[in-house]
This record gives structure tokens, sequence and C-alpha cells, in this order.
């Protein structure tokens, strides 16, 4: 089991916008904050995003660089992507590979796809039929 994740974020109120709903909408709470970072937990994870430092903003991040590709989270059924992927669209938020959209994960593997406001690529995938 993770114990946590930690994220650099290029702006840390942009991130909270984006993120705030979206982990509260997967039952997360806000777990601490200060003024240069904040966590939110479920059970016993919790994900970090910190404000990253002027002196290191200047390299851009690419998931297809070496390092972290995405986070991907369970959601509790088909109908939860959708009601999620309803409600990334109703913000503006681009859906990633909407001509494969539900299924770009495969066939069998039912998700949406997007990215937050650093480009991290984020999923969240409903329980599959041999889960």
């Amino acid at each position: 089991m993770i114990h946590h994740i930690e994220i650099n974020v290029s702006n840390l109120n942009r991130t909270i916008e984006f993120w705030d709903w979206f982990l509260k909408e997967l039952n997360y709470n806000v777990y601490q904050k200060w003024d240069k970072g904040i966590s939110w937990k479920f059970e016993n994870t919790y994900l970090v995003f910190v404000q990253t430092e002027e002196r290191f903003l200047r390299a851009d991040y690419h998931r297809s660089q070496t390092g972290l590709n995405h986070l991907a989270f369970h959601a509790g059924s088909k109908e939860h992507v959708d009601e999620m992927t309803e409600g990334l669209i109703k913000k503006g938020i681009p859906i990633l590979y909407p001509d494969k959209h539900p299924f770009a994960g495969g066939k069998n593997h039912y998700a949406v796809f997007f990215e937050d406001p650093d480009r991290i690529k984020v999923e969240l995938a409903a329980p599959s039929m041999s889960e």
C-alpha cells in the first residue's frame, strides 16, 4: 500500500482549484495545508502537492520523459466514470483520447483520461469484470 505521493507543481493555486473537486468526489479530504503545499487523504494514503521553487520552474514536465507517467484512481462503477466525465467536461477540462473514450485503455478497460494543470495525466477507471 502506498503511504503518500508528493508532486511539485508550477502553480499551487491552480493545482488546488483543479484537484479539490476531483479528489473530494473520490472521498479524499484535505489532510494538511500550509503556505507552499496541500495534501488530500483517503484512508491511509495521501497525495501531496507542493509549489515548485522559482529556481526549478524553468524545466517543463512531460509524462513521456523519465519519471511519473500518470496517476490512476479507482472509480466505483462505469456510471461513476460517466458522471465524472460529465463533470470534467462542464469544468472545461479536455478528455484525452476522445475518439476512443471510454475504452482508451483497451476494450475491457472503462476509464476517463485527462490532464491536470501541469499536464500530469490522470485516469479514473471503473472496476473490470475480472476484479
